[in-house]
């Protein structure tokens, strides 16, 4: 068996005792370590990295903590279990992510610690975070987004370890994923909501310049209206809404909700009989909003509890999340 060393980076913002934990439970999680196994001697550890005794303390004593090892008298550290990292990498935290977060980790085996990133859409944060963190936990749950390089970066880490989640794009042949569609589904939805949609004029995407929402998702509203005789059309500035009568708004982003519904106010008009309003993705909150905003959204619950099934086990999947119409009283 190969033996654990250990020298810490001394030019990390990570802390020594940190560092030391990370690499020990490393260490248990690729077998180097196993259940029963010893764990270095203090003195050991100390000689071979340079560590003081108190950070390698320190570091022991958090692994007790964490239910990873246990201390023997007069014999020293032992691995108790095993304990599983899971590295999670969002686009952004907003309402619905918090959603799919919190049933990711309730649906997480116990001995498992999730680090979770945020990339903001950013491609260099997108790459130096995943090259610092690749090779360092069990399994990769990634939201990526569209853009040219973003392929060959998460190519860089194991597949057997890789799921996309949220959106496929760049996801390879056979490539584990959870995800939504964001075209065919959607036009779905619309028809779905036809006998509501019906009384009004004109469908109007609100759809801004700064979203990452999948464009898509406008082609298959367009195609929607076509195909029933809807006029149609895209507001791509929410500081040039001009609310009208007689027509449904389908805003992608929460803030231009708030605008709408702002704007409607300032105008005394009400919501159902004079425009209607669709939002797409579902939060907590959007069933109170206005007495109840219509959505279009995934099931993030249900997104989140398959996303922690694979960091439990690793199985490939392929797994479409369902995509439907929730009706309230803004239609």
């Amino acid at each position: 068996m190969q033996k654990f060393s250990f020298k810490p980076n001394l030019n990390s913002g990570i802390s020594k005792v940190q560092q030391l934990v990370d690499a020990l439970i490393r260490s248990i999680n690729f077998k180097m370590l196993r259940e029963g196994d010893p764990l270095p001697s203090v003195n050991d550890l100390m000689k071979e990295s340079g560590l003081s005794r108190d950070t390698v303390f320190k570091s022991y004593s958090e692994l007790k903590r964490r239910g990873i090892a246990e201390a023997i008298p007069n014999k020293g550290y032992f691995v108790t279990r095993s304990q599983k990292q899971v590295f999670l990498f969002l686009d952004t935290f907003k309402a619905y992510k918090e959603v799919l977060y919190n049933s990711f980790k309730q649906n997480l085996p116990k001995n498992t610690m999730v680090d979770i990133n945020f990339h903001h859409y950013n491609f260099e944060l997108f790459k130096s975070i995943i090259h610092s963190s690749n090779g360092k936990f069990s399994s990769y749950i990634i939201m990526n987004f569209d853009h040219p390089e973003i392929a060959d970066i998460i190519s860089e880490i194991d597949p057997e370890k890789l799921l996309l989640i949220d959106w496929p794009i760049h996801a390879g042949p056979g490539q584990a994923k959870v995800y939504q569609d964001f075209g065919e589904a959607v036009y779905r939805c619309m028809t779905s909501g036809w006998h509501l949609l019906r009384k009004y004029d004109e469908i109007v995407c609100v759809y801004p310049e700064y979203t990452f929402h999948p464009f898509e998702s406008v082609e298959n509203v367009n195609r929607f209206c076509e195909d029933n005789n809807l006029n149609f059309s895209i507001l791509y500035n929410i500081d040039k809404l001009d609310l009208k009568v007689g027509k449904a708004y389908l805003v992608f982003e929460d803030i231009d909700l708030a605008a709408i519904l702002e704007q409607a106010n300032r105008k005394k008009f009400k919501l159902r009989e004079d425009f209607g309003l669709l939002s797409y993705n579902d939060t907590p909150m959007k069933q109170f909003v206005a007495d109840g905003i219509t959505v279009i959204s995934t099931d993030f619950r249900l997104m989140g509890k398959k996303a922690a099934e694979f960091a439990a086990t690793n199985e490939k999947l392929d797994f479409l999340v369902p995509t439907e119409l929730i009706i309230r009283e803004s239609l």
